[in-house]
């Protein structure tokens, strides 16, 4: 068997979406804007999650700490970075929302309905079979 179908020039490439994450982004004509999003590296995703660790402590046991992943944190950068247009870090898109930093902005130009239906649709183009907001509330229960 070879292996020349997995070199990474023989990958196929996974085409950014397009979606309309709200219906209030209107263009010139009237119709909703389309925002881009695209998929990241397993690598990628890695170092996104490294960033969203917290050390909690263990209850009962003094000075013992265990890594827990903020999801939500998670989430609010994954989509983040897999959005592509509109330009999350534009200075000026950033201050006409008074906020810092493209996951914040994010945040604030979206409903919380809005907003969890672009985290669930970054999840699908990233291939998440199920949201990681289901695994969440799944181990939870």
């Amino acid at each position: 068997m070879s292996l020349s179908a997995f070199m990474a020039e023989n990958a196929l490439t996974i085409d950014n979406e397009k979606y309309v994450a709200s219906p209030r982004f209107l263009n010139e004509n009237g119709k909703p804007i389309e925002w881009e999003m695209k998929t990241i590296t397993g690598t990628e995703d890695e170092a996104l999650r490294k960033t969203c660790v917290k050390r909690v402590a263990i209850p009962n046991k003094k000075n013992q700490y265990q890594k827990e992943i903020d999801y939500d944190l998670y989430l609010g950068k994954l989509a983040a970075v897999c959005t592509v247009y509109p330009d999350l870090s534009n200075a000026e898109l950033q201050n006409s929302y008074h906020t810092m930093g493209e996951d914040a902005v994010l945040k604030a130009m979206l409903t919380p309905g809005e907003y969890a239906n672009y985290l669930q649709k970054v999840q699908e183009i990233c291939g998440f079979d199920t949201t990681l907001q289901e695994d969440v509330e799944e181990a939870k229960n």
